[in-house]
């Protein structure tokens, strides 16, 4: 395991609770130095979890919460811009490129070997900065067309999409488009 302690305060989603709620802090490292990283399901996304299957979208917010939180230790190491800030984010949207096992269990034809599909996550949030200024944060990436789906694994395109937050949030770049 990483050097994250993930803690799942909500692992059970449902319509009177529609949020995922986790938090990522180093193990090795003061949260003064290293930001805490949270990571919630919101948005479109809270009304297709249970057709994307609970497990499939609880360990991609968990992923988010590890890919963001090991870009920002990067910071840490270098000139430390987010030294002490809090990362809220929201996953808002996830398409898979391949069925999940929820919607082969509901869909028996689809095919998790064969079927593609274009892929990807819109995330949103908010940095507090140890000073207290709040910054907005907003990133998408989808496939295009199925051409540009990349990978074999049923969240290929989705972890392009954190790692180019993740990126983007370490120079500075909270936005995109």
């Amino acid at each position: 395991m990483s050097k994250i302690a993930l803690l799942v305060a909500a692992a059970i989603l449902s319509a009177s609770a529609p949020a995922v709620v986790l938090a990522a802090q180093p193990l090795a490292q003061p949260m003064a130095v290293t930001p805490n990283v949270s990571v919630t399901i919101g948005g479109d996304l809270a009304k297709d979890v249970e057709k994307l299957g609970e497990r499939d979208v609880r360990e991609q917010a968990e992923e988010l919460a590890r890919v963001v939180q090991r870009e920002m230790a990067r910071d840490a190491d270098t000139d430390g811009r987010w030294a002490g800030a809090q990362v809220n984010l929201v996953l808002t949207d996830l398409k898979p490129n391949r069925p999940t096992m929820q919607q082969t269990i509901d869909r028996p034809g689809l095919s998790m070997q064969h079927s593609k599909s274009i892929g990807g996550a819109t995330i949103e949030g908010e940095i507090v900065t140890a000073e207290g200024e709040r910054l907005p944060v907003r990133y998408e990436r989808y496939s295009t067309s199925l051409a540009e789906v990349f990978g074999y694994t049923t969240w290929s395109d989705a972890s392009r999409a954190y790692d180019g937050l993740a990126a983007n949030m370490r120079r500075g770049r909270l936005t995109n488009r």
